[in-house]
């Protein structure tokens, strides 16, 4: 087994996310080795940042690494993702798995054939009350989880109007795309990821088509309603097998409190996770002494999850082992409901989850 400090990481993108992921692989141990961009001035920026080589050519950079990270805009994801494991090189990639549901498919298969794997990063499984309530699921104190409400809202929070995030041709979509997919895989990893069948949805464009869209701070640049031609903001019910649901809400601009959010109702217990402040509260009834509600309130140590992430995903490329969370096949999963989403909403109707 290859030690954690002796591996060497390569970045695809190096734009605000890889460097991200950058600092997060320096605290884990590992070594930023090498990095690629179209932009010659991205290579250079990350090249003095971090002491790494910097490449115009991807496949030159395999020769020198054992692991890639993939941070670029979604529509590249099946590009470099697909010569990464080609190239037999282990891959974590940004969420989503693609930028829609065929480039993903055609990623999966090509992980299906490689002896290399992909992860994906969603990082919000390695929170701590996430793993805690997922333990909880899974050693039954939860009994049957059958209903799961997944949110996260933003009042104004468009990432950058007229950046790639909000042009449907690179992205593949606006907020159910960007955070809504992070809402997705929560809730459907909190129910042990049950085969989906059914998706009703209305997607909006309600906001960021705005000519005076108000807003108090954005992650980039606004160069207007011109440069958005997505969804900010949908609302949809998923149907499971054996009865399971999943209720979305999601939105990068709406008009009530932002809230970041999983409620999970079991039949031993009920839950509610907070994602803006790691705050965790589990809910029974019970008739011990005298029936009564009691809620507990779960503390944790609240370690970085992206730097957990990492850590993760570097132990199975030094064990040189496919990890058993943040596959491709619940990747996958999740953009097949994403898909549906669209198609529901553009038909008024619920549809099949292809």
């Amino acid at each position: 087994m290859t030690a954690i400090e002796d591996l060497r990481l390569g970045f695809i993108g190096l734009g605000n996310i890889a460097h991200f992921h950058a600092d997060a692989v320096r605290e884990v141990g590992a070594i930023v080795a090498a990095g690629t961009d179209i932009e010659e001035a991205a290579r250079r920026t990350f090249a003095e940042e971090y002491g790494a080589e910097t490449f115009a050519d991807p496949q030159k950079m395999f020769e020198t690494v054992d692991a890639v990270i993939v941070s670029t805009p979604n529509r590249f994801h099946e590009e470099y993702v697909v010569a990464s494991l080609e190239a037999g090189v282990d891959v974590l990639v940004e969420k989503p798995l693609a930028h829609t549901l065929e480039s993903a498919e055609r990623v999966v298969e090509t992980a299906e054939e490689s002896d290399a794997f992909c992860m994906v990063g969603f990082h919000n499984r390695f929170r701590d009350p996430v793993k805690v309530l997922n333990q909880y699921r899974l050693d039954g104190d939860m009994g049957e989880v059958n209903h799961i409400e997944a949110n996260y809202v933003r009042r104004r929070g468009v990432p950058g109007r007229g950046s790639w995030f909000t042009r449907k041709e690179v992205s593949g979509g606006g907020s159910v795309i960007d955070i809504g997919t992070h809402a997705l895989d929560l809730g459907l990893h909190l129910m042990g990821f049950p085969e989906v069948h059914e998706v009703s949805a209305q997607t909006r464009s309600q906001f960021g088509t705005e000519e005076d869209y108000t807003y108090i701070d954005m992650w980039g640049e606004d160069q207007g309603s011109g440069a958005f031609d997505v969804d900010d903001s949908a609302t949809a019910f998923v149907r499971c097998e054996g009865g399971k649901t999943l209720s979305l809400e999601v939105a990068w601009a709406t008009n009530r409190h932002p809230t970041q959010e999983i409620v999970i109702r079991g039949t031993g217990a009920g839950a509610h996770l907070d994602m803006a402040t790691d705050s965790l509260e589990v809910l029974e009834t019970t008739p011990q002494g005298a029936s009564h509600h009691r809620d507990i309130e779960i503390e944790t140590a609240g370690d970085e999850p992206h730097a957990v992430e990492e850590e993760y995903f570097l132990e199975h490329v030094a064990r040189d082992e496919h990890p058993e969370m943040n596959t491709v096949e619940e990747a996958f999963v999740v953009q097949k409901i994403m898909d549906a989403i669209y198609r529901s909403s553009e038909r008024g109707e619920a549809v099949t989850v292809r």
